[in-house]
């Protein structure tokens, strides 16, 4: 049997193994395909406003000059929010999602995208809040019923809204729902149209300080928020090695950032239009905590599967142990990829 038909026949066996229970990919990629590193691989990336590590990495021109010599050329596309994000990465717009909610890889899984979860950052549960006027109607999370309320849907907001009306013994009917992308939600809600606001850092960290306005709640104790790195699954098992570069490049954007609060906040506070405080707010709330992807740390995500097909979002529930997770330490990768790649500890 020839290279090219042992290929088909291990990512045959891979793709089979998705439908039985949880999967991982990695391994189904060939040597063949590993072996040597390709010219003129196209890397197509989408992100979003908060996607920081990304933003990062784009500004100080770092992921180009790691993926130089396997001959990638990048391109960025930024996005609203998740999920354009990741109806792009459906259509095969791009290659590579930048970090965005626990949610939105659920409605990806809902349309059968050919994706993988390459990388999660650890919990950051107080980066996304329920903000409400100060001297308005709301003044508990009980007062959230009947009440006008801005989100932006599949956000990690929006299932931190959801949880938040569970606890309560309540559900998306009990509350009136406008489905708004960060600004315009943001906009909604400072002329008084809607009565609270569900949204994620930086755009918390850009009012929070306003003195009409207050947080009501965050995900503390609600939703744990994890943000997730999603590449094609073609992608990724054709080109293991610019994944493996892309994984060291965040985990070390993601110390560093954590380390350097006030130079991280003077590059992204332009680039985000915060003042430097406000941008370092923001960043202390994310864990920005790159790391592989593991089951134990993967259970939330059918809870969230759960509420939105409770609320009627989902067209059919979502078995997400079902998803496809990148496996590192079972992928050869191009001498010239190698040598700074340990994974962090």
């Amino acid at each position: 049997m020839n290279k090219s038909k042992r290929l088909r026949r291990r990512v045959s066996i891979t793709l089979l193994s998705t439908m039985l229970g949880l999967t991982t990919l990695g391994s189904a990629a060939s040597a063949q395909s590993a072996s040597a590193p390709s010219q003129d691989i196209d890397l197509r990336i989408g992100y979003q406003k908060s996607s920081t590590l990304i933003v990062i990495l784009k500004s100080q021109g770092k992921l180009e000059k790691a993926l130089a010599p396997l001959g990638v050329h990048v391109s960025w596309n930024e996005f609203a929010s998740g999920l354009p994000l990741v109806e792009a990465l459906n259509a095969n717009a791009i290659d590579f999602s930048a970090d965005i909610a626990d949610t939105v890889p659920v409605f990806a899984q809902a349309a059968q995208a050919d994706f993988v979860y390459v990388a999660q950052e650890a919990p950051s549960p107080s980066a996304q809040a329920i903000i409400v006027h100060r001297d308005g109607p709301v003044h508990t999370l009980a007062d959230l019923k009947g009440k006008r309320i801005a989100v932006a849907k599949a956000a990690g907001a929006h299932f931190l809204l959801l949880t938040s009306l569970q606890h309560l013994g309540l559900t998306h009917k009990d509350v009136q729902i406008a489905y708004l992308a960060p600004a315009d939600g943001r906009a909604a809600f400072e002329t008084g149209s809607v009565d609270a606001w569900v949204t994620w850092d930086p755009y918390l960290a850009s009012v929070e300080k306003q003195p009409d306005l207050r947080v009501l709640a965050d995900g503390r104790g609600l939703a744990s928020y994890q943000r997730y790195y999603l590449a094609t699954k073609p992608f990724a098992t054709a080109h293991p090695a610019v994944i493996r570069i892309l994984f060291e490049q965040l985990a070390q954007a993601g110390k560093w950032v954590k380390a350097n609060p006030e130079e991280a906040a003077r590059i992204l506070a332009p680039l985000w239009g915060l003042d430097a405080a406000a941008v370092e707010r923001a960043n202390s709330r994310r864990s920005y905590e790159v790391r592989p992807m593991q089951p134990q740390n993967f259970g939330e995500q059918q809870a969230i599967a759960d509420t939105f097909f409770q609320a009627g979002l989902l067209p059919a529930p979502v078995e997400t142990r079902r998803a496809v997770l990148w496996r590192f330490d079972t992928v050869d990768v191009p001498e010239i990829a190698k040598g700074s790649l340990a994974l962090p500890k």
